[in-house]
């Protein structure tokens, strides 16, 4: 376990799911905020709508805690599944990488998907699960397309966190980008709802078809 600036990083070598780990050990009391726990390999990893995402080893596994009291004061809940991982997307493509985010977390590259994200809420502290092919990918899928350390990405994400920007700073960026996620579709319970007429709303959420869609998942 190394410490990245009062943030601990638990690293496992298999694990089913880095969420469900991280929870459990927050349930048991076993870990406590804030804290990332990784994995070389996910087997179950908890993906969109409860499908599993393959983890195959090598690829970005984790899972981390933080303190809502710790985040940016105009950072509602249902912002912050948009909010982590637009925070990953701008500092990948800092580094290079041409992918961009599809409404509301999943990671694409053109228009294949190569990652995504589950935020979740347990008492006042938020847990955020990211898993991103930055290596090599299940068929159907597509890898990261520039090269990158795992540990070393993470370092510079969590220092990021240690001053967080501000929900209307990430907002007014992706707002650009949202455009991208027009071509597409998203899910409302059992309704497969096309974006192309959405209308993104400043925390977040969308107008589909006369439905208001959240982003927290």
């Amino acid at each position: 376990m190394v410490s990245a600036f009062h943030l601990q990083i638990h690293s496992l070598n298999t694990v089913d799911s880095t969420q469900r780990y991280l929870l459990d050990a927050l349930k048991e009391g076993t870990l406590s905020a804030p804290i990332c726990v990784t994995a070389l390999r996910q087997e179950a990893g908890k993906g969109s709508r409860g499908n599993n995402w393959n983890g195959l080893e090598g690829n970005l596994f984790f899972s981390f805690a933080i303190e809502r009291e710790k985040l940016p004061n105009d950072l509602k809940l249902e912002s912050s599944s948009i909010y982590f991982t637009y925070l990953l997307k701008d500092l990948l493509a800092k580094e290079g990488s041409t992918l961009w985010l599809k409404w509301p977390n999943d990671f694409y590259l053109g228009d294949v998907k190569i990652g995504g994200a589950i935020t979740n809420l347990y008492k006042e502290t938020l847990i955020c699960g990211i898993g991103l092919n930055t290596k090599v990918a299940p068929d159907g899928f597509s890898a990261l397309d520039i090269e990158i350390n795992n540990e070393d990405l993470l370092k510079k994400y969590f220092e990021i966190l240690k001053n967080p920007p501000k929900w209307k700073q990430i907002f007014s960026q992706y707002e650009i980008e949202f455009g991208k996620s027009r071509s597409y579709f998203t899910h409302s319970g059992d309704q497969r709802l096309s974006l192309e007429n959405a209308q993104l709303l400043d925390d977040g959420s969308i107008e589909c078809d006369g439905q208001r869609i959240f982003s927290l998942r």
